[in-house]
């Protein structure tokens, strides 16, 4: 079936529902169902003039027998109740009621393409479906932003809300829609990162790369090679002690972003910013000595000796433990400022490491120089700096990530009186963050060769989650539209007035963000 076409046809007909319900509903009060208050903005929303009403007797319906659908209602309800107070019942069947039900279906048989939902709010129930439980996942966000900003009270005790009614149809324009979290430079606790998938979670982002290992430390337990968190794991930035997640934290962590729709991605930076790694075991430097910790910024002086089989051995032991602890398809090798690595060393490493990784059942991401060796065409590059490399990639029919430093990298300064932050890159404003195009940003690549983006948020300067929320946001949110959000829909005028709505959201979540001058906050 030709999607476009079930698309369009789809268009007509919501244009023509909502014309029935507004001609029907002339003598009563209109209810309001817009895009006002909605991130990432929908690919079609159609208001239908009236209220579903929300109270204690209100329940989520899923069919019995459906345990992934049952998990989503639970955090559905879960949510719902901390915004409202409302304790939401769960019910699983085989009927489901007439009304005051909001019902979660997996329709098979649904065009709205991979991720996306339809959400169809109306007087009697809500409904949502999708042919993925990702789609459903997705749907339950939005309906979450609108009930967080459109619900009203209906009464005067608050039992009782009021939310419009309409029909959402949306659906990604990217499969990937990522962030990366640098917890080597320093460490951030489980506890930590999993405020952070809930953050990112609300704005459909389905991706968190974990930068696990650098010159300052390294973050996960390798039971072959257990001294790299004994020693590796002792230190970061600044002196303070690190720290590492155990094999079932990591798990944890993974587990948790599951429930959510988030692969996790693990990162294994190499060959250089391997400082942590060689100071734990001599054999991995080619000179056999282990260098002194280090506390410091700088990059690009550090190696594994290339030459060495034991290197490849230590590879693939960490490789093969950090594959069979992560479901999610990739393994990220990293291969970025390796300035002391000879190029004719640096080439051959990268091809034998991403033989590794495909032999343990996974596909290499790399950062963009991984494309001066011979990537396969499954393998991904993460375009951050050089365009040129951006081509090579696509050279080899390999896809790309697009993670811009000059509009992507969260750990940029808004501006110079920034208290947190780098300015490398230069500094990134709220505008600057969100008015670009994956597209259009390098002449000779196209949609076809990317495979989405993601917002990199480097660990030298920040040490709390507070301060991981205030790099990230809001600049993240802007982020997460271009990722699932047309170009055609994406504006800044419009969006900075829906950013400043969500000011308010962001304060009932306790997010420590950065509060712009080019936005108008409530």
């Amino acid at each position: 079936m030709n999607f476009n076409k079930v698309f369009h046809r789809s268009i007509f007909l919501l244009f023509l529902i909502s014309f029935i319900y507004q001609l029907s509903c002339t003598t009563e009060e209109m209810s309001e169902f817009t895009t006002d208050y909605l991130i990432p903005v929908p690919q079609l929303l159609v208001a239908t003039g009236e209220y579903f009403d929300i109270d204690s007797r209100t329940s989520i319906f899923v069919a019995e027998g459906n345990e992934e659908l049952a998990q989503i209602g639970a955090l559905l309800s879960g949510d719902m109740e901390k915004i409202s107070g409302l304790k939401i019942e769960n019910v699983t069947g085989k009927k489901v009621r007439r009304s005051n039900v909001i019902v979660l279906s997996i329709d098979k048989d649904s065009q709205i393409g991979e991720e996306g939902y339809t959400l169809d709010i109306g007087k009697r129930r809500i409904l949502i479906t999708a042919s993925e439980f990702s789609g459903i996942y997705y749907g339950t966000q939005t309906l979450k932003q609108l009930f967080f900003f459109d619900a009203k009270h209906s009464d005067e005790k608050g039992i009782s809300w009021k939310i419009a009614t309409g029909i959402v149809n949306d659906h990604p324009e990217f499969s990937y829609r990522g962030t990366m979290l640098d917890v080597s430079r320093h460490f951030f606790t489980v506890k930590d990162v999993k405020s952070y998938i809930d953050y990112i979670a609300l704005y459909k982002m389905n991706v968190l790369h974990l930068h696990l290992s650098d010159d300052q430390g390294w973050r996960i337990e390798i039971k072959s090679w257990p001294k790299l968190t004994e020693i590796g794991g002792s230190t970061e930035v600044g002196g303070g002690e690190g720290g590492f997640y155990t094999q079932e934290e990591y798990s944890e962590i993974v587990k948790y972003a599951a429930e959510r729709y988030i692969t996790i991605i693990p990162e294994i930076d190499m060959p250089g910013h391997t400082n942590a790694a060689l100071a734990s075991y001599p054999e991995l430097n080619c000179s056999g000595k282990s260098p002194e910790l280090y506390t410091g910024t700088r990059v690009g002086f550090s190696t594994f000796c290339t030459s060495s089989e034991i290197t490849y051995q230590f590879i693939d032991d960490v490789v093969r433990e950090l594959a069979a602890l992560t479901p999610g398809p990739y393994i990220h090798i990293g291969g970025d400022e390796s300035h002391v690595t000879a190029k004719e060393d640096y080439i051959p490493f990268i091809n034998r490491v991403q033989d590794i990784v495909i032999s343990h059942g996974k596909r290499v991401v790399g950062w963009d120089e991984i494309t001066h060796a011979d990537m396969k065409s499954e393998s991904v590059a993460q375009y951050w700096a050089s365009s040129e490399n951006a081509l090579k990639a696509v050279a080899h029919g390999a896809k790309i990530i697009m993670s811009p430093a000059k509009r992507c990298y969260l750990d940029m300064q808004y501006n110079e009186s920034s208290p947190l932050g780098l300015n490398w890159s230069g500094y990134i404003e709220l505008d600057s963050a969100y008015s670009w195009d994956p597209l259009t940003l390098v002449e000779g690549i196209t949609k076809d060769d990317i495979l989405g983006i993601e917002s990199p948020l480097w660990a030298e300067t920040i040490q709390t989650i507070d301060d991981i929320e205030y790099l990230a946001f809001p600049r993240i949110i802007g982020h997460s539209e271009i990722g699932w959000s047309p170009v055609e829909l994406r504006d800044w005028e419009s969006y900075k007035i829906r950013l400043g709505r969500h000011g308010k959201l962001m304060d009932f979540l306790e997010i420590d963000y950065y509060k712009s001058p080019l936005v108008d906050w409530e």
